[in-house]
């Protein structure tokens, strides 16, 4: 049976990008490694034990006084393993990572959202996106960006990004439409109807995207030290190349309360947001 050179066409695809486009590439990779190290240097420019009190102080504020306790007492248990660079430079990674995504899905979706044949095209791309092994992105991320963190940054967009876009994408279109034909009926313009009306009634939704978003960045850690991301991931990987259980068992450790209280603050964000729609 005829092979299809299905991987040929990609890896010469990829040769010529890498040939012709190194300027953009390189653009993107000197923009990239400014904010991730620029996110670094603050969090670690900042004693650990203020950072930990402002924390606290968002999570309370956010999320309630149980999440800021957690919050507080996980990341002590982060300094007294002395794991906190490792967890601020992780940190950093996500929220450029998790920045990124947002910034490139939120629009998307609302563009699906609005256009039946952009749905129709970019649904199967999403579909790819989610479901491709994670570290084949990293082939051609290390291609056009050499090793490094922002490599690990760009194949963490990549797969973080689907649910930001399925997500805003869902909640605009669950927008009741009898809200719609009112706004409407009082005269509102298309960009009225979206900034004034459908967004802020999907923010639940999106919020709910941007949870999964984070979350899913932070599933990359492990896999984005292997091209050289540093944080966490590389504790993770040290431990398993190693065979030091308990090295891998605390960088492990460290990146479950890091989950954890982004999770919880994120929530928090969300369930906020939907007691004032409600209130409304």
């Amino acid at each position: 049976m005829y092979r299809l050179p299905i991987g040929d066409v990609v890896e010469k695809a990829i040769d010529w990008m890498t040939e012709n486009w190194a300027g953009f590439f390189g653009g993107i990779k000197m923009i990239l490694l400014w904010v991730v190290t620029s996110f670094e240097h603050l969090f670690n420019f900042i004693p650990f034990y203020v950072m930990i009190v402002i924390l606290a102080l968002l999570a309370w504020r956010l999320a309630g006084r149980g999440t800021a306790i957690f919050t507080a007492v996980g990341l002590l248990v982060v300094v007294s393993i002395g794991l906190w660079t490792e967890t601020m430079e992780t940190l950093a990674l996500v929220i450029t990572s998790t920045l990124i995504a947002l910034l490139i899905g939120i629009p998307v979706g609302i563009w699906m959202s609005r256009s039946e044949s952009a749905n129709r095209i970019i649904r199967p791309i999403l579909d790819f996106m989610q479901t491709m092994p994670a570290f084949v992105y990293l082939i051609p991320a290390v291609y056009f960006f050499d090793l490094g963190v922002v490599p690990g940054a760009v194949a963490t967009v990549i797969f973080a990004m689907p649910p930001a876009v399925r997500l805003t994408n869902l909640g605009i279109r669950q927008v009741p439409g009898d809200v719609i034909e009112a706004a409407r009926s009082f005269g509102c313009t298309g960009n009225q109807m979206l900034f004034k009306v459908q967004i802020p009634l999907a923010m639940p939704t999106i919020l709910a995207g941007l949870n999964q978003t984070i979350m899913l960045s932070l599933s990359m850690v492990v896999i984005s030290s292997m091209i050289g991301a540093e944080g966490l991931g590389i504790t993770v990987l040290q431990g398993i190349t190693q065979l030091e259980v308990g090295k891998g068992f605390e960088g492990g450790l460290a990146v479950v309360i890091l989950a954890m209280i982004l999770d919880r603050i994120t929530q928090g964000i969300g369930k906020s947001n939907r007691n004032k729609i409600n209130a409304k």
